[in-house]
């Protein structure tokens, strides 16, 4: 059987990551805890934009954060997102190796005629 709120829930969580500048601010925090204004730094991004990526990925719980004094500090919740970004990308290598390969016997088959 099927856990429709399940699917639901995992469906957020992909929204959440289907914008390229949410995955960036992720592979940035896989590599450790930033302050908000080293993060944007660290990106090139505007702090404004940075605000409302991060508060999209605080909405599904991707990111923690913390305040010292007025410098807020965020990291991955979770350590296994390093892991989701990392499986995202060997898919892609994978189909892209599929694609090129697929592309090189088409351009075999047209050589020979």
């Amino acid at each position: 059987m099927v856990d429709r709120p399940v699917a639901e829930a995992k469906a957020e969580l992909f929204k959440a990551l289907a914008h390229p500048a949410r995955i960036l601010v992720l592979e940035a925090l896989a590599e450790g805890e930033f302050a908000v204004g080293e993060l944007a730094d660290r990106l090139g991004m505007e702090l404004s934009h940075l605000s409302q990526q991060l508060a999209v990925l605080r909405r599904v719980d991707a990111v923690a954060n913390r305040r010292v004094g007025s410098v807020v500090f965020y990291r991955l919740r979770d350590p296994r997102m390093t892991q989701l970004l990392f499986v995202a990308k060997e898919l892609l290598v994978t189909s892209l190796q599929d694609n090129r390969d697929l592309l090189q016997r088409l351009g075999s088959a047209t050589d020979t005629r």
